[in-house]
């Protein structure tokens, strides 16, 4: 395997991986700035782990590709 099969621009994964690290850098950045009530927390993490199953999911479809 590897890791280098995971820069393909030519790809649509690929790039839809870039925006959900983007999308993480975001996440990280609301919480550690923020004070959020119990559903706001709760809406981030569930964001947060969505974000991380799909871009693991694309990761590892472009590494096998």
């Amino acid at each position: 395997m590897k890791l280098s099969r995971i820069f393909q621009p030519h790809k649509l994964s690929f790039w839809i991986l870039v925006v959900l690290n983007l999308l993480s850098l975001v996440l990280g950045h609301i919480t550690q700035t923020y004070a959020l009530s119990g559903l706001g927390t709760a809406i981030v993490i569930g964001l947060t782990l969505v974000n991380a199953l799909i871009g693991a999911l694309l990761a590892w479809r472009l590494v096998n590709s």
